[in-house]
């Protein structure tokens, strides 16, 4: 796994959203995520849904994926 095809997963799956990865070790990413389908959302539902975009590559190829989600309205 490497930083671009997830970056590609999140984009796919939230279309509005500007997405960063970074991770040098092929598991362990990290990912800024700004999306407007984030406002209002909680911590724990905004990382769900990037979860969700990424399926069943989570604890498997992606054994760990650090989140900062914000909406574009936050700083």
């Amino acid at each position: 796994m490497d930083s671009k095809s997830i970056e590609q997963m999140i984009t796919a799956g939230l279309p509005d959203a500007e997405v960063s990865v970074s991770g040098d070790d092929g598991v362990h990413f990290e990912a800024q995520v700004i999306s407007a389908s984030f406002a209002g959302k909680s911590t724990l539902q905004r990382h769900r849904m990037v979860y969700a975009t990424l399926g069943s590559m989570m604890g498997r190829e992606i054994h760990a994926l650090a989140l900062q989600t914000r909406a574009p309205d936050e700083d």
